[in-house]
């Protein structure tokens, strides 16, 4: 072996070897690392009247939760970017759930946003969930993710939240901008390409290691 391809090769291991190790170390953060538990025990649904008539929960379920109260005609950019970037990524997903909350009234208005959406990007949108309530009923749920965000008048906001089987509010603890991130901004496709879409990969992927372990365990 010649003294030139030695030292070719010693700098080869030189400069691949820490890269090789950073990529180890962050493809470890990534596949293991736990969605934080922001707030426990967010309310049920399963009284809430809904747009068919079947019952909604999130109990068992991978949720994304919003609130659209009675301002259904500034949502659209909102349910385009989620059913976009989010929604036709993960919907085949089993126990993965979209749920809206929209005042009481407004099922005609649901409607027809979901025929937009469906014409506009042809997917099934069997896994995206309306439920209606009073003002009070929708106050009340949205009080229970104990979140410093602030419904409008209208009881809206452009955020949307992971909720987990388990009903757990899930978000991060240590966000670069904000320090805990409670919810994703739906008018943001930054947002929710560079965070939101990371974050349902981590909590799926949470999920089906327990699966996997308790499939294995179980044998």
């Amino acid at each position: 072996m010649s003294k030139v391809f030695k030292k070719y090769a010693v700098l080869s291991v030189l400069f691949i070897f820490p890269i090789v190790i950073y990529l180890f170390f962050a493809s470890g953060k990534n596949n293991f690392a736990l969605l934080p538990t922001l707030t426990p025990d967010v309310d049920e649904l399963s009284q809430w009247e809904t747009l068919n008539g079947e019952p909604v929960q999130l109990d068992r379920r991978i949720t994304v939760l919003g609130f659209w109260g009675e301002d259904l005609i500034n949502k659209k950019g909102d349910a385009l970017n989620l059913n976009q970037k989010i929604y036709k990524r993960f919907y085949q997903f089993k126990d993965f759930q979209f749920v809206m909350v929209v005042k009481n009234g407004r099922q005609t208005q649901v409607n027809e946003l979901k025929n937009e959406l469906k014409a506009g990007v042809g997917t099934d949108l069997v896994k995206w969930r309306f439920v209606f309530g009073s003002d009070d009923e929708i106050a009340a749920l949205f009080e229970s993710l104990d979140t410093p965000l602030s419904l409008t008048e209208k009881n809206s906001l452009p955020y949307v939240f992971i909720i987990d089987k388990e009903r757990n509010l899930r978000g991060r603890d240590d966000d670069e901008k904000v320090g805990t991130l409670f919810g994703y901004n739906a008018q943001s496709v930054a947002e929710i390409n560079n965070k939101m879409v990371d974050d349902i990969k981590v909590i799926l992927a949470e999920y089906r290691r327990a699966l996997k372990k308790y499939n294995n365990t179980d044998n």
